[in-house]
């Protein structure tokens, strides 16, 4: 019996490790000036910006929201903040399951 069980063990640390996907939260505050009109949210190893986080909703100046990423494998993201005024505020890297995002005038990509 103890043979068998380690037999199994080792034939299944042999098989491939397939991460599952998972949801996670960011809680966004908005210490800009300005209302954030739109939020962008991949992950940190793609190419391109996923949809509009936001939807119809805004982030007014002095507002907090926590938005919910859903059926991810990592909590690693690349995060980008579009003002009314078309600027935007770029936080790369971000590991949301240590930390959350504020947003100031500082944070104001070049």
């Amino acid at each position: 019996m103890k043979a068998a069980l380690l037999t199994l063990l080792s034939v299944l640390s042999l098989l491939p490790f397939q991460a599952t996907a998972a949801d996670f939260y960011v809680d966004i505050a908005n210490e800009t000036g300005y209302t954030i009109m739109y939020m962008y949210v991949s992950p940190d190893n793609s190419d391109s910006w996923e949809e509009d986080v936001l939807g119809d909703n805004v982030l007014r100046d002095g507002e907090e929201r926590r938005v919910t990423l859903t059926g991810y494998k990592s909590p690693i993201f690349d995060i980008k903040l579009v003002d009314e005024d078309g600027d935007s505020y770029t936080f790369w890297d971000v590991d949301v399951s240590e930390r959350d995002i504020t947003a100031t005038i500082k944070n104001l990509d070049k």
